[in-house]
């Protein structure tokens, strides 16, 4: 069985690291070194948040 868990991050943190790449012209690269989590994560964060503000 795999003992390894999945960090859960908050709603807050989600969006603060996608506004980081979306208003802030980080790219996902440096956002990701800099609040220390995975690019796949960030992306999918990135994705969801452009959809949403495309209505």
């Amino acid at each position: 069985m795999n003992n390894r868990s999945r960090p859960n991050y908050s709603l807050e943190f989600k969006l603060e690291v996608a506004e980081l790449v979306i208003d802030h012209g980080y790219t996902v690269k440096a956002a990701c070194d800099a609040m220390n989590v995975s690019k796949s994560s960030v992306e999918n964060w990135v994705r969801q948040l452009r959809k949403e503000r495309d209505g």
